[in-house]
């Protein structure tokens, strides 16, 4: 017998809004995604893209409470909601959440983000992360990484969030790959180098002198021994391989711990690898942790 839809999640972003149908156990139903991000909507214009977008939803299965997530509950967003401090867990993140009722009577639960205060010089903040975490589960201490544009490192103590970190890995490797000095260097269409990423690990692994490695990877070429179609790859290798040395000095793990790698963002296989090299044990996570956080914010909230 299929599952009945119990809930919709809402993951709304700064380019696009994805949303989930999900059942009890937080099995996805059906997926849908519209270019409707919060920076394409006028003040107002929230609630109607909503309302179209979860409209054939609504015409089959009736009102169904709506968790919605991520830059959406921003001060850029539909209505800003205010960061839980850690520690937090689902009752801290629930207490955080504003509720409010779409036009169909659906209950309509925006989830709060979290910040970290311990973290210097200036606290520390995710936005939909906290969700994944969750969903994840919270039952063990443990170490967990969740790769992306910010990546962040948590950690996991007496069933809550107790503190994180954000790297802003993949927005500078972007910024390096298409605006700078490299850009000019690297072929076109982008090729993608494992071994190429593998060299750039094992020279952030050797050096924290980031800014000089960068620029190894014009130098590399002016040699001959680094290619156009190796210098993605490489360059990509060193910002991740930073970030693991970085996360490491600030006691994030030691060599030959253990960690769970949480994410969606077709990152973790490369931080796999980044692991194996830095000697870090991880273990990848089911892709559903979002929705499956979502659906435990939501029934705290709603109970």
């Amino acid at each position: 017998m299929a599952a009945l839809p119990t809930s919709i999640i809402v993951d709304w972003g700064t380019t696009s809004l994805r949303a989930t149908l999900a059942g009890e156990g937080g099995e996805e139903l059906d997926h849908l995604e519209t270019a409707d991000g919060i920076t394409s909507l006028d003040k107002g214009k929230h609630e109607a893209a909503l309302m179209a977008a979860l409209a054939p939803w609504f015409s089959l299965h009736g009102a169904l409470p709506v968790a919605a997530l991520g830059m959406i509950t921003s001060r850029n967003g539909w209505v800003e909601v205010a960061y839980v401090p850690c520690p937090a867990g689902p009752a801290e993140l629930a207490a955080g959440t504003v509720r409010g009722l779409l036009p169909n009577g659906s209950d309509l639960v925006f989830l709060p983000g979290l910040n970290d205060p311990a973290r210097q010089p200036f606290p520390d903040v995710m936005r939909g992360e906290e969700t994944q975490i969750v969903g994840h589960g919270l039952g063990g201490d443990a170490t967990l990484i969740v790769p992306g544009t910010h990546s962040k490192w948590a950690r996991i103590k007496g069933g809550r969030i107790d503190g994180f970190q954000t790297f802003v890995t993949g927005e500078i490797f972007n910024l390096l790959i298409n605006h700078s000095f490299i850009a000019r260097g690297s072929a076109q269409p982008p090729v993608d180098d494992p071994e190429a990423y593998r060299w750039g690990l094992r020279e952030a692994k050797q050096s924290a002198a980031m800014l000089s490695l960068l620029f190894s990877s014009r130098t590399g070429g002016l040699v001959g021994h680094l290619s156009s179609k190796q210098l993605r790859s490489y360059v990509r290798g060193l910002v991740i391989g930073q970030e693991f040395r970085q996360a490491r000095e600030a006691g994030w793990y030691a060599e030959g711990e253990d960690a769970a790698i949480v994410g969606n963002d077709g990152l973790n296989d490369l931080y796999v690898v980044a692991a194996d090299i830095f000697g870090l044990k991880t273990s990848v996570a089911v892709d559903d942790t979002l929705t499956k956080g979502a659906l435990a914010i939501l029934k705290q909230t709603l109970s």
